[in-house]
């Protein structure tokens, strides 16, 4: 089942709703190859994407933060790290396990969850903080 980004997960800020549609493509792209029976073979590519835009689009976003002088600014660099920790994990397992079934399982569960928790919470509390200070 693909996921699909709406207004809803909007955070108001065009550069950061842009590159969370391109998070979703990836996504998506992996549910895709999932379905053909082909999830072992993209997960590779899926984890080198992901190292790359999370640190892209964690730089982006605290940029942001500093910019706007965010109060939580410290919490949210926080959950980027943690993102960054279990993301390294995964790689770790997939480096020394190979592209199993399970790697995918657990990429799919981490992507997730950081949809579910810091798009929706962390994210748009930042664009809200944004856009009431102007």
């Amino acid at each position: 089942m693909t996921i699909e980004w709406n207004t809803s997960l909007s955070v108001g800020i065009k550069e950061l709703d842009d590159q969370h549609k391109t998070l979703f493509k990836q996504i998506n792209q992996l549910v895709d190859a999932c379905h053909l029976g082909k999830g072992p073979e993209a997960i590779g590519q899926v984890l080198d994407f992901l190292d790359d835009y999370a640190r892209g689009h964690f730089q982006t976003e605290e940029a942001y933060m500093r910019r706007y002088e965010y109060p939580g600014l410290e919490g949210h660099r926080q959950q980027h790290q943690e993102f960054m920790e279990n993301l390294a994990q995964v790689r770790r397992r997939f480096s020394q396990e190979g592209a199993g079934v399970h790697i995918v399982v657990i990429t799919n569960r981490l992507l997730a969850g950081w949809l579910n928790s810091h798009i929706r919470r962390s994210d748009k509390a930042l664009g809200k903080y944004i856009s009431e200070i102007g």
